[in-house]
């Protein structure tokens, strides 16, 4: 399941916005990323999406089922009345081409045309001010033959994957792990669309989670010792074949949900692995960082962030892909707000490429302020939202971040001020104004350190100025 385009009319300050989404034939990756200045609707078209999502989720959940409403704050100030289109692809859908005319903001291809072996499906929410009249209406009709057709293969086929469906906000921050367990909750697949577009990382149910698939696993694993005394009672050497069908026995009785959950992390988070639940001295959740043993609690903010968002994404897909020998390879659509939120540089630079490689089959749609996020992967689509316009962007693979600041977020490299003492210094060494050159010169030497790059090179640019000048005054 993916999304090929979203629409949105009056919603915040998009007037009449239409945004197609990767992966496409340009950009055949499965990321596309939003940049802009504070203000500019990055967090309101993340949100937007995630509403017309909740429709699907609710009525596969229920026939009738309301996904959420779009807020009477979200519509803008000079209109009564807001809608979001949204054209999704999947394997199931409407087999029959119809017409859009009825609905009055239009996402552009036809229901139930068939591309790729898989169907193409619209549907459009609307609202209208409370007290004020409007001319839009809500359109599901296609959304919900898509969602009966998922509920039929649930409700017929214990092994059927349900697509994920997730949103995590800038609120996704986790301030401890939690150590009791409130209430008790239940586990099924159709569970892991529980708060996933409300809430997005539940730590606390995940703990709960984490911790009764690991009690049954206990109870049920073979551990090393089990395996040596198999051996040794039916007289099998190690490192034979027979061996390593006892291997393969220990390696069966895993959970297999945990081990997906356990594999996401070790390879998003290299040196990370063995999360487990510990219960002493006291219930908390462990982990192994570089062979050292941590209490989860001890982790730093920009891990535990990472933890708990690789941790979530793959305990749902776990859940809802219950017939993959691998859930890790569950498609679905996940959308992260500020995905560079409490990230060191180095993980700027790797958390695209990290996601794609953990969750293959995942769309993903971010948003983001660091010119680190998007310089260091191919095939991203990069949108610029601008005066509520959304402008698609070059590739900026392979540039560095200081022209991504210039050419894409229009910020400058350095402090402002001393971005421009230094270009007044620039020009009056090249109009060989020495004077003012070196007054200038004093100034920046007095506020930036003696080995500033940009100093050392406008002494060398001004002494080889003053040697050319001077061989001009010989010559004449």
């Amino acid at each position: 399941m993916e999304i090929k385009k979203i629409s949105l009319l009056n919603i915040g300050g998009f007037k009449n916005l239409d945004i197609s989404l990767a992966p496409m034939a340009e950009y055949p990756g499965n990321v596309t990323v939003f940049i802009g200045n504070n203000g500019s609707g990055k967090t309101s078209l993340l949100r937007s999406i995630s509403t017309a999502l909740s429709w699907f989720i609710s009525r596969v959940k229920s026939e009738k089922g309301n996904g959420s409403p779009i807020l009477d704050i979200a519509i803008n100030n000079d209109s009564n009345e807001a809608g979001i289109a949204i054209t999704l692809m999947d394997k199931y859908g409407n087999t029959q081409a119809r017409s859009l005319v009825n609905v009055p903001l239009q996402a552009g291809v036809p229901e139930g045309e068939l591309i790729e072996d898989q169907f193409v499906t619209n549907w459009f929410i609307a609202r209208t001010k409370s007290g004020k009249y409007g001319t839009v209406a809500t359109e599901l009709t296609d959304l919900s033959q898509l969602a009966a057709a998922y509920r039929h293969q649930y409700t017929q086929d214990e092994n059927v994957s349900l697509p994920l469906l997730a949103f995590y906000s800038v609120e996704r921050v986790v301030i401890e792990v939690p150590i009791k367990i409130k209430g008790k909750h239940s586990f099924q697949q159709i569970d892991g669309y529980d708060n996933s577009l409300s809430q997005g990382v539940d730590f606390r149910r995940f703990f709960e989670w984490f911790r009764e698939r690991e009690d049954s696993e206990n109870e049920s694993s073979i551990n090393d010792e089990a395996i040596e005394a198999i051996g040794k009672a039916l007289g099998i050497n190690t490192g034979g074949e027979l061996w390593d069908k006892l291997a393969e026995l220990k390696a069966s009785s895993k959970d297999r949900q945990l081990t997906a959950v356990r594999t996401a992390i070790s390879n998003f988070m290299p040196g990370f692995s063995d999360l487990k639940v510990r219960r002493k001295p006291r219930l908390h959740m462990s982990i192994e960082k570089n062979g050292k043993r941590l209490n989860v609690a001890q982790m730093s903010q920009g891990e535990k962030s990472l933890l708990a968002l690789v941790g979530d994404i793959a305990r749902r897909l776990a859940m809802m892909n219950p017939g993959l020998k691998n859930p890790l390879l569950g498609d679905g659509i996940v959308l992260i707000d500020e995905v560079d939120m409490h990230l060191h540089p180095t993980w700027q630079r790797k958390i695209i490429q990290r996601l794609t490689d953990t969750f293959p089959n995942i769309q993903f749609i971010l948003s983001t302020h660091s010119p680190l996020v998007i310089s260091d992967v191919k095939d991203v689509l990069v949108y610029s939202l601008e005066d509520h316009e959304a402008k698609p962007l070059p590739s900026f693979y392979g540039k560095d971040a200081n022209e991504v600041l210039l050419e894409a977020m229009d910020t400058s490299i350095r402090n402002e001020k001393v971005d421009e003492l230094l270009n007044d210094l620039l020009d009056a060494i090249q109009d060989s104004d020495f004077d003012r050159a070196r007054a200038l010169l004093t100034v920046l030497e007095a506020d930036l350190p003696n080995d500033n790059t940009e100093i050392s090179k406008a002494r060398i640019l001004m002494r080889k100025q003053e040697l050319r000048s001077e061989k001009n005054r010989q010559r004449d």
